[in-house]
């Protein structure tokens, strides 16, 4: 059989880099192309033997077979992309990569059992444990999660040998201009997770209903006989699964859920949970991640396990050695002058919260200073007075200008400035400080010591001051 030769455009995007390193595992020939600047996945596309090339040619696409495309670059539009089709090769994008590789249609591979991770947060780090439990289990599963490294496995993709593939699902569309149908509407599980549903996206949703429109266009296509695993505390997730005609499965702290969290807590940069379903004790559970919203999180995923077959005593180890994602609140190192450095991809009013009090939970003597990017020009004004009240948790709010994507315009009615002024009817402790060579000068002269915990938190390119501070 002839080897397949599959192209990338814009392989550096983290959805698209588990794409390529899971296709190379497969046996094709891999190549791709991205811009020259520093990403997250530079590391893991190196690892897996995949170099990516400068910039944007029609060359690149002369040789391949398939031509896997994003909705950055131009999405359809870009160059590369125009001449594969214009060449009459198969281009795809990217959401439906996801959807090919779960029903095994690129590789002659079919899947006895596809699960699916959506929802508004938590999704990432719920597929990664999912991916960690059955590893650990030695199912071997294929996964892509929409990172660049699950720090108990290694690169976000993989190919296995199991009959399981593993995928985080993603609610965005996969072209702006020209696809506007959700990525994950592709993908066609035998078990489907939501971990929450709100409103996000607002540069393609305009309200939470029509949210609520794609998810439940997701739910109608879990293959018959599936199971729906949803988070029953969440309104609109309880009011779906209610109207899902399969089986399903609903939990959280609420006592009318199927299986129950309890006992949470938060100390040394783990969280400990009990769980309970149908009055049966399934005892103490650890995740060297901190966080309620964690533990909901892994509760998600040992439900999904045990539906898998896998003992709760095989959950409880691998979960025991599950330590996060790369931009999941994540330990960078320590400052030359002593104080702890974390970073977070949080980018939503949501999940900022959580996450900032997850981090008190852990540090609850020590000063922490948030450096806030806020993450697209849509977003920030749409969600302006939720972003407001979020940080009054943190001792020290820096406030940088908002990280702008390729996908849209700055029509100038909102920027970071106007979060600063209004923010400072509530704060007293807040500085805007618009680029990071701004705050990394002011973090070099004030010299913050072992008693403070400084987190950069945005979905931007805020996590790049690491590599310019005086660290240990």
């Amino acid at each position: 059989m002839k080897k397949k030769r599959i192209h990338f455009v814009g392989i550096k995007g983290v959805g698209m880099t588990p794409l390529a390193i899971i296709a190379k595992e497969a046996g094709c020939d891999v190549t791709g192309c991205d811009i020259d600047e520093e990403f997250i996945t530079d590391k893991s596309l190196k690892k897996a033997g995949i170099n990516p090339l400068i910039d944007f040619s029609i060359d690149h696409v002369l040789d391949c077979d398939i031509v896997v495309s994003t909705g950055a670059h131009g999405g359809m539009e870009n160059e590369e992309v125009k001449h594969a089709i214009k060449l009459g090769k198969k281009v795809i994008l990217q959401g439906q990569a996801v959807g090919l590789y779960m029903d095994g249609d690129l590789f002659e591979k079919k899947y006895i059992k596809g699960i699916s991770v959506l929802g508004a947060h938590g999704k990432t780090t719920t597929t990664a444990m999912i991916a960690t439990i059955f590893m650990h289990a030695k199912k071997d599963p294929s996964y892509l999660v929409g990172t660049s490294d699950i720090l108990s496995l290694g690169n976000a993709g993989h190919y296995g040998k199991g009959q399981y593939f593993i995928a985080e699902a993603d609610e965005y569309i996969n072209d702006s201009d020209l696809e506007k149908r959700a990525k994950f509407l592709w993908q066609h599980p035998e078990i489907a997770i939501i971990t929450n549903i709100e409103f996000d996206h607002p540069d393609v949703y305009s309200t939470i209903e029509d949210v609520i429109t794609s998810f439940t266009s997701f739910i109608s296509g879990i293959k018959a006989g599936g199971l729906l695993i949803g988070h029953g505390d969440d309104p609109i997730v309880k009011k779906l699964l209610k109207e899902f005609n399969g089986r399903s499965i609903i939990y959280g702290i609420g006592t009318q859920n199927d299986f129950l969290l309890s006992r949470v807590s938060v100390h040394d940069g783990r969280t400990y949970f009990w769980v309970d379903s149908s009055g049966v004790s399934l005892g103490e559970f650890m995740i060297q991640v901190i966080g309620e919203h964690n533990a909901l999180n892994a509760l998600a995923a040992i439900i999904c396990s045990i539906e898998a077959g896998i003992s709760v005593e095989t959950i409880k180890k691998a979960l025991n050695q599950f330590s996060g994602t790369k931009r999941r609140f994540e330990f960078q190192g320590k400052l030359k002058s002593g104080a702890f450095l974390y970073d977070d991809y949080a980018h939503h009013p949501t999940e900022i919260k959580k996450t900032l009090e997850a981090c008190r939970q852990n540090f609850p003597k020590l000063k922490i200073i948030c450096i806030f990017q806020p993450h697209t020009f849509s977003r920030t004004k749409k969600l302006f007075n939720d972003f407001i009240h979020i940080f009054q948790i943190v001792d020290t709010l820096i406030l940088t200008d908002i990280f702008s994507s390729g996908r849209e315009k700055n029509d100038g009615t909102v920027s970071s400035r106007d979060i600063y002024q209004e923010m400072t009817r509530f704060y007293s402790n807040i500085i805007y400080l618009p680029t990071l060579s701004n705050v990394i000068e002011y973090l070099e002269k004030k010299q913050y010591g072992k008693d403070v915990i400084i987190i950069t938190m945005g979905a931007g390119d805020v996590y790049k001051i690491q590599k310019n501070l005086m660290m240990e």
